[in-house]
């Protein structure tokens, strides 16, 4: 065994960092969070926006996971 600590067990992985202090958060979201958003959009009745960066994406992807009980 090492004794390397194991980086998906440490408490402030990347996943957990505020997307806003990311350091491509500011470049257009992925074509999986433009999927994923656009399901979840027409789940939550609301228009999907496009044009959201990863972080905006990331952002809006929580709170529509919130609104429709998904990701819990």
């Amino acid at each position: 065994m090492s004794d390397t600590p194991n980086p998906k067990s440490e408490p402030f992985s990347n996943a957990e960092k505020d997307p806003h202090d990311w350091t491509t958060g500011d470049e257009k979201m992925t074509g999986a969070q433009a999927s994923y958003l656009k399901t979840l959009s027409e789940e939550a009745h609301e228009d999907f926006d496009e044009s959201l960066t990863k972080a905006d994406a990331s952002l809006k992807i929580d709170e529509l996971q919130s609104k429709t009980g998904r990701g819990q």
